[in-house]
């Protein structure tokens, strides 16, 4: 039997302890990332939810709150593009209200591709978010659109970092998925456009999430790579961990430039300190971004019988009965495993 007290930590097979939500709110995008949401998948035929088949925000609520019983300290909202959810700003004051198990407010975040921030970013804030996190791949114009798959301007997306930041929702935090033979050219534009900016610039490892991005081991750009190019002009310093479960590597330009991050997702798994449990738009839990298939959750919340008690305990089972470890193994494995589920519809 599993310890359901509220506050009791909670742990996986391998004893990792469950800390963080991420919560997709949508399976839709605005954009067309190739690593994400290829448009020659998901095109003007791609059938996505019913808005039946989405959790509600009530429903939403109910989870998050039997997650945070079960030691849950952070939630992150993304999606496809959470942004697009209409009314995300009443969940995120509903979630907001929210105190992890030490007393202190759960720590609120967003992933977002910031294509329309601009306009959203006070309403974000003043709802309760806390933290941003914002995609940005190039600044190059030619290079963002075949990135996101989009006529999107990257100028768009700076429009929308400077809102967030004006609003006070910092650090704003921006990830760039590096490719090869694509946007390895913009690390140093990046690099320079957000020096001495308080923005951290962080650049993430090409994964092989999903079965649709056509992934190969000959696109990563390693993160190795990534910071000999950044030291040989900007010197860097390692910065420690702010935590335990933290995934990005942090440092610091000696200068007093700020501070980059780079998140090494192939050649440094971290699935030793994974904390993080996944619930998808249509209520499915899943432990790993590189699972082949969730706990369905919806249908316990729409049951009239299921309680708070009821819920928590079908939450704790799934993560106790957690080995995942995809990241680890990956290199040991001769195939990718087949049906894996895609990164827009648990969110990254």
């Amino acid at each position: 039997m599993h310890d359901l007290r509220k506050g009791a930590a909670c742990h996986d097979n391998w004893q990792r302890p469950l800390r963080d939500l991420r919560i997709s709110v949508t399976d839709r995008c605005n954009l067309r990332c190739a690593y994400c949401m290829p448009g020659e998948v998901f095109g003007r035929d791609f059938v996505f939810l019913r808005h039946a088949e989405l959790l509600s925000f009530e429903e939403i609520l109910r989870v998050v709150q039997q997650c945070v019983a079960l030691g849950v300290r952070k939630i992150r909202l993304s999606g496809g593009e959470p942004l697009l959810r209409h009314g995300i700003e009443r969940l995120i004051e509903m979630l907001a209200k929210l105190n992890a198990s030490d007393g202190k407010p759960v720590e609120l975040a967003m992933t977002s591709n910031g294509t329309l921030l601009a306009k959203k970013a006070r309403a974000l804030k003043d709802a309760g978010l806390m933290r941003l996190n914002i995609s940005l791949d190039a600044l190059d114009e030619a290079i963002f659109r075949r990135m996101s798959g989009s006529s999107a301007a990257p100028a768009t997306v700076l429009e929308g970092i400077a809102a967030a930041q004006n609003v006070g929702l910092a650090p704003v935090k921006v990830n760039a998925v590096i490719k090869r033979g694509i946007n390895e050219g913009e690390i140093l534009p990046l690099i320079r456009r957000f020096r001495h900016t308080g923005v951290i610039m962080r650049f993430i490892e090409y994964m092989d999430v999903g079965n649709t991005n056509g992934w190969r081991l000959d696109d990563v750009v390693t993160s190795s790579e990534t910071l000999a190019k950044i030291s040989a002009l900007y010197p860097l310093a390692p910065l420690d961990a702010h935590g335990p479960n933290e995934v990005a590597e942090r440092w610091a330009y000696q200068d007093g430039g700020g501070e980059i991050g780079v998140i090494s997702s192939v050649t440094q798994a971290f699935c030793r300190t994974c904390s993080r449990l996944r619930l998808s738009t249509d209520g499915k839990l899943y432990t790993c971004l590189f699972a082949t298939e969730g706990v369905d959750l919806r249908t316990a919340l729409r049951a009239p019988s299921t309680d708070g008690a009821a819920l928590r305990q079908r939450v704790a089972a799934t993560w106790h009965c957690r080995s995942d470890r995809y990241s680890q193994l990956r290199h040991e494995m001769t195939e990718r495993l087949p049906g894996r589920i895609e990164m827009s519809y648990i969110g990254g």
